[in-house]
């Protein structure tokens, strides 16, 4: 006799849960409330900001031949700061940029702009032997060089840090910062968890910024 009525307490359990606790976990899923996690949310689109049109910029790239911004119009790309005897942060910037450049080698309209500010040692010629070194294939990957000045004041107008730096290894500093560009020439990024700002640059140096931006170049590269 207890054992029937334990059995109808738990039928009652089961028809009580099935009636007002389910629709409420299918209401989450279809209004994606239960998605929490930066890592779920990553599989959806991510909304990608807007932060300004990028600067406009003409350099002489490993082929000594002039590239400007207009070269990347109708591309997504990224922009880098970098000198090739860097020897800090610029070995893992060089590794990772390889890694993504190979992740979109088919993509016609991908490219990178990775801009030296060190034009006195890194010319043409070093830029090329650079390239070839680091497995540079992409005809859209442009390694430039230019005037210091004209480098530096590029730089300040994205709001990147470089300079030059006599206690710093290799004689320079600046960030190990990757600037996305969509195809109508806007810098692009997505917001920080959590939160409505967004992280602006993505950091070259770490696998989990490198992460990102694999995931948002994909997204633009549909758009």
């Amino acid at each position: 006799m207890n054992k029937n009525y334990s059995y109808i307490w738990i039928s009652l359990i089961v028809l009580i849960f099935g009636i007002y606790f389910v629709p409420k976990i299918v209401d989450r899923f279809a209004d994606g409330s239960n998605v929490k996690s930066d890592r779920l949310n990553v599989a959806n689109k991510q909304e990608l900001m807007v932060i300004a049109k990028a600067p406009e910029f003409s350099f002489t790239n490993q082929d000594n031949e002039t590239i400007s911004s207009k070269d990347y119009e109708g591309k997504v790309y990224l922009v880098e700061f970098f000198f090739a005897n860097c020897p800090t942060i610029c070995p893992i910037m060089n590794e990772n940029m390889v890694k993504i450049q190979n992740q979109f080698s088919k993509a016609s309209d991908f490219g990178i702009a990775s801009i030296t500010i060190d034009p006195t040692n890194d010319t043409p010629e070093a830029l090329k032997k650079h390239g070839i070194e680091l497995g540079a294939t992409s005809k859209n990957w442009h390694f430039l060089t230019g005037t210091e000045e004209n480098i530096f004041a590029l730089a300040k107008k994205f709001n990147l840090h470089v300079g030059r730096n006599d206690e710093a290894a290799g004689g320079f500093e600046h960030s190990g910062l990757f600037a996305l560009i969509d195809k109508e020439g806007n810098i692009r990024s997505r917001k920080m968890e959590n939160l409505d700002y967004p992280i602006i640059y993505y950091d070259g140096t770490d696998d989990a910024g490198v992460k990102m931006l694999k995931e948002d170049i994909d997204q633009l590269l549909k758009e």
